[in-house]
């Protein structure tokens, strides 16, 4: 009996539900008339004829209401027509009937995952995923699904850590490696992007140490190739000087082009030049050009004409005709006073023993600790300060204190900066120490500390 494949380069199921149902023999062996029907309702899937094929699995369902093939089958075709409340039903009727030696438990729950993603119903996604990956810890596409959704709740380094147990699994996924190479900024070691830089040709090959400076260089270049300034380049010269872009892997299945040093210059002057003739489109004149700044009230262009971080996004708004600049008579809300007082308060928790964290990181804290946000603030030093409605800054006691819960988003933040860098040094805490030996997590699944 053959089957059709899954396709690893997809997040979502597409078309291959039907042929790991198909297969399969659960419970008592089955009649040959429900054999022969879902023989049927198999050739029809794969010849494309949905309809046919949904008619079919539903009157096999008829034969025998608790047939996991014929519930994993016609879930199957539902979801491939994006049916997904019909699908999630006979996904979990499979579940019901499913034996416990059966093979297709992840399978089942990766697919409910999947539905959940669609529906943007992520916290349930994350259960249905960690649920699959509970019988199979190989299993690619609830590695990948896990991983979006870590993402999207801004633990980029634990989402590196899931796209990269995926690749293990199967080297060739493009939706792991695509994501895995967007957040490399957030996850490499120090040597790993020194590495990099050296491969761009934008460090001496001798270099043994990164410096920030490099660090901000690597982050700005491959941001650069994040926004397709290898397609901007080879769209703007009919044939691209040859040191402005280089290729790892070259024809093998991992090929990867980079910009250079060079062609990253190259490519910020040309981007520089294009953006002054937008803005003056729009009516900008040019004495004001490089004045403008964005909503915060930073400057859009450096001093040799280029476009900042912030600058690429106003100017991809003026190309929508979208204005997200200020002009040199407009005033930046919030007022400077209203930042001063938030200079103030951060110098105040710095003085108390705080440290500045990232959202990211908070968010890898949140997740590692299965904690809370009540949770954080209250009982686990962690201070969230508001600056506006969307803009919000973090901090964590560094401090040490009596009370080893204070201590415990402080090391988990240490933990993860020793990953890129092992000269970090990771204080000890008792609690997450103890904690860890039996196997642990410092909250419950409501959010709440374990006491």
């Amino acid at each position: 009996m053959r089957c059709l494949k899954h396709s690893s380069n997809h997040l979502f199921w597409t078309l291959s539900a039907v042929c790991l149902a198909a297969g399969a023999v659960y419970g008592a062996q089955p009649k040959q008339t429900l054999a022969s029907c879902l023989e049927s309702g198999k050739k029809a899937f794969a010849a494309k004829s949905y309809l046919q094929a949904q008619d079919t699995f539903t009157r096999c369902l008829k034969m025998d209401s608790h047939s996991v093939d014929a519930h994993l089958s016609l879930a199957g075709v539902l979801l491939t027509q994006d049916d997904l409340k019909g699908a999630e039903k006979h996904f979990n009727e499979a579940l019901k009937n499913m034996k416990r030696t059966s093979p297709y438990w992840s399978y089942t729950y990766s697919m409910l995952g999947d539905i959940a993603l669609k529906q943007q119903q992520n916290d349930k996604a994350l259960k249905m995923y960690s649920k699959s990956l509970e019988y199979n810890a190989a299993n690619v596409n609830s590695l990948v699904g896990k991983g979006v959704i870590v993402e999207y709740q801004g633990d980029k380094q634990g989402a590196s850590e899931y796209y990269r147990s995926a690749l293990a699994v199967e080297p060739l996924n493009l939706i792991a490696r695509k994501r895995l190479i967007n957040l490399e900024p957030d996850y490499l070691t120090n040597d790993e992007m020194l590495t990099a830089l050296k491969q761009r040709y934008a460090i001496a090959p001798d270099a043994t140490e990164l410096t920030d400076e490099d660090r901000a260089l690597f982050v700005a270049i491959h941001g650069a190739e994040q926004r397709r300034g290898i397609d901007y380049l080879k769209n703007k010269y009919p044939k691209v000087p040859k040191e402005y872009i280089v290729t790892l892997n070259k024809d093998t299945s991992f090929a990867r082009e980079m910009l250079t040093l060079a062609g990253y210059k190259a490519l910020e002057k040309s981007i520089g030049q294009d953006a002054i003739a937008v803005f003056q489109k729009g009516g900008v004149p040019i004495k004001d050009v490089f004045d403008l700044r964005d909503m915060q009230g930073n400057k859009i262009f450096k001093e040799d004409s280029t476009l900042t971080e912030s600058g690429y996004y106003v100017y991809t708004e003026a190309l929508q005709n979208r204005k997200a600049f200020l002009l040199p008579q407009e005033s930046v809300p919030p007022t400077q006073a209203f930042l001063a007082q938030v200079a103030k308060r951060v110098k105040e928790l710095k003085d108390a023993g705080y440290v500045e964290i990232t959202y990211s990181e908070y968010k890898m804290i949140q997740n590692q600790t299965k904690c809370s946000d009540e949770t954080l603030r209250n009982k686990l030093g962690v201070y969230v300060l508001t600056v506006t409605k969307n803009d919000r800054r973090y901090f964590v006691l560094a401090r040490q204190t009596a009370d080893p819960k204070k201590g415990v988003p402080y090391y988990y933040l240490m933990a993860a900066r020793a990953k890129r860098n092992p000269n970090v040094k990771v204080p000890s805490n008792s609690l997450v120490e103890s904690y860890s030996f039996y196997g642990y997590t410092v909250c419950l699944e409501d959010g709440d500390l374990l006491e």
